[in-house]
């Protein structure tokens, strides 16, 4: 099932994400060209979707697994109006936003995993990496991508992640339309990032907690060769998770891997 590049440019052309959309049926990563947009002026809103990556782009310098004509790989460009430290919050919001739609489909089985995973069963569907440029000003823009496995079958991925990633495919039984689903993605992504720049951080906050099972567990978050373990306590205002040490201090971690422990 390919784009319909002309009907998705008039379902989008009144909207806040993707009235502005550059497409491409092969792009090394859609990260890489919004953030060239954004640095030559493009306006906030303006999307890049692309069918296939050559270098699709995950945290923590991965790759993003990015064949063709089954998943949705796509870049916005934002322009908020608040400090750089919270621009962290663009990544909370943006997976609450695609739990929302993911749930469509496959209700009460949606789990977000810090920072910035999408669970399906447990198993990993979706991922955000969020790139910022600051100024002295403050934020001058961030580029938001967003890597959603939809019709990529068990036998497509990677042997070395088919433990621990799914698709909406292998979820539901059935091929999914990923124009309706990127249309409603950018709606959703929309009214989310409305919410922290106009009302604040806490609704947002308050749903990705709901949503996250690591919440009160003992985790285990490593970063390169270090590791802080504890009790996640939640998030702060600045995306980072709180934990409460074994010598009952908190931390603030900003990056890294998070597991939930097993009890021994």
């Amino acid at each position: 099932m390919g784009w319909n590049l002309e009907f998705l440019e008039k379902m989008l052309a009144d909207k806040f994400i993707g009235r502005l959309l550059y497409y491409y049926p092969e792009i090394g990563s859609t990260n890489d060209e919004a953030f060239r947009l954004g640095i030559a002026g493009a306006p906030e809103g303006a999307a890049v979707i692309a069918d296939s990556q050559t270098k699709g782009k995950g945290r923590l310098q991965r790759i993003w697994h990015s064949p063709p004509g089954l998943n949705i790989y796509t870049s916005i460009l934002l322009r908020p109006n608040f400090p750089a430290d919270q621009a962290s919050q663009i990544s909370i919001a943006a997976g609450v936003a695609v739990a929302e739609i993911i749930d469509e489909y496959c209700p009460s089985q949606v789990q977000l995993k810090w920072p910035n995973d999408v669970l399906l069963n447990k198993k990993k569907v979706s991922g955000m990496l969020a790139q910022v440029k600051t100024s002295a000003d403050g934020i001058d823009f961030v580029v938001l991508g967003i890597g959603i496995n939809v019709n990529i079958g068990y036998n497509q991925l990677p042997q070395d992640i088919r433990t621990i990633a799914t698709s909406l495919a292998i979820e539901t039984g059935r091929e999914i339309d990923r124009l309706e689903l990127i249309i409603r993605l950018y709606e959703n992504i929309a009214k989310c990032y409305k919410e922290i720049t106009q009302r604040g951080f806490d609704a947002i906050k308050e749903k990705w907690l709901n949503l996250a099972p690591m919440i009160s567990q003992n985790v285990q978050v490593m970063f390169r060769n270090e590791g802080v373990s504890g009790k996640a306590l939640g998030l702060d205002d600045d995306g980072s998770l709180i934990i409460l040490t074994a010598n009952n201090e908190t931390v603030n971690v900003s990056a890294g891997d998070a597991t939930i422990l097993k009890e021994s």
